[in-house]
């Protein structure tokens, strides 16, 4: 619990309705509650711009709890087949790159969730009309795959409460289906769990020296790839992340090392189910504005216009992207530092 210490709780007023609610609640007994119509619209957290210079602190000290009304089961169809809904969504950490916060404002601490047996119904029906999957695809050979941690990270809610418990729990007795989520802090307590190789833990990695400026308050990289082995002798089926890839000078020779260090530490029942997929950098003009007010180093790497190009989201938002000539090239490079290191480990998709 050292990326937390909770001293004020927004919540709905129908989180008391829940025993979920109720049980985190108990957990941060004199923490000021402050009642909240939405979890979504905070004025005082989410619309206040002078949340930017206590950007960490803000992480480390609140909490939000809400009841998720909209419970949309979403396609995806790159790193899973679908996108369940939500149980958490913001986080305690802090990396510099994370889109979440592009959509909350001025601060992005943890919301929980607490109905979640409703977001199990939910998943578990749609598993249910799925059905078995008729053919492989880049996701999965076999199962459907539902990404639970879409806008969280489930290592860091597991010390919230046990939603995520009861997600792997849920995925182990679902035999055409399996959970994922992609994380930058190594948890021992999910260790103690039952996943039955049902759930997909993706340790995302960058190079050290680039992740310690840019992921900040998380596990050191080194000890993501050093939980490998344990996660896959504990029944979960672990990938790497490879994103976002940064290009900063010498970001070749940085991968290399950083592959090659993977492939030095696995052991090789883990190096034989080890898979990965590739993101490069997207950014985005409103999180710019945003880290300039509370890290303008992260800023150097990640805003570079003389190797980006605009893109325009579907909600209007102005993004950048490294400029489409530039990133066949580096995709194709990074491709072939990959397979020098961990040949015949696939590389699920890059782009």
């Amino acid at each position: 619990m050292a990326l937390l210490d909770v001293s004020t709780i927004y919540l709905e007023p129908a989180v008391h309705e829940f025993a979920r609610g109720r049980e985190i609640l108990a957990r941060w007994p004199d923490a000021e509650r402050i009642a909240v119509d939405s979890h979504w619209a905070i004025p005082h957290l989410h619309g206040n711009a002078g949340n930017v210079a206590r950007w960490n602190d803000v992480k480390r000290t609140t909490l939000v709890l809400g009841v998720k009304k909209s419970r949309p089961v979403r396609p995806n169809g790159r790193s899973s087949d679908f996108i369940a809904p939500s149980h958490a969504n913001g986080c305690t950490m802090s990396c510099a790159y994370c889109y979440v916060p592009r959509r909350k404002g001025f601060a992005n601490p943890i919301t929980t969730f607490v109905n979640i047996e409703q977001l199990t119904a939910t998943i578990g029906r749609h598993v249910a009309k799925q059905g078995s999957k008729p053919a492989p695809n880049q996701c999965d050979p076999e199962a459907w795959v539902y990404d639970i941690g879409e806008n969280s990270d489930c290592s860091v809610d597991a010390t919230i409460c046990d939603n995520v418990a009861d997600l792997v729990a849920l995925f182990s007795r679902l035999p055409t289906a399996k959970a994922s989520f992609a994380t930058k802090w190594v948890n021992p307590a999910l260790l103690d769990l039952d996943p039955r190789g049902r759930t997909r833990v993706r340790f995302s990695v960058m190079p050290h020296e680039v992740s310690k400026l840019l992921d900040v308050r998380t596990s050191p990289v080194r000890e993501r790839i050093a939980a490998i082995d344990s996660f896959v002798e504990a029944g979960y089926e672990v990938h790497l992340n490879c994103s976002p890839v940064v290009v900063t000078e010498g970001w070749t020779s940085a991968w290399k090392e950083l592959l090659e260090e993977v492939a030095d530490t696995i052991s090789p029942a883990a190096r034989a189910q080890l898979k990965s997929e590739v993101i490069f950098l997207t950014h985005n003009e409103d999180l710019h504005e945003v880290n300039l007010g509370w890290h303008p180093r992260a800023e150097e790497v990640l805003w570079r216009p003389e190797l980006q190009e605009p893109k325009r989201s579907q909600n209007g938002a102005l993004n950048v992207r490294y400029a489409r000539g530039k990133k066949g090239r580096m995709v194709s490079v990074f491709r072939d530092i990959w397979d020098a290191a961990l040949p015949g480990c696939e590389i699920r998709y890059a782009f």
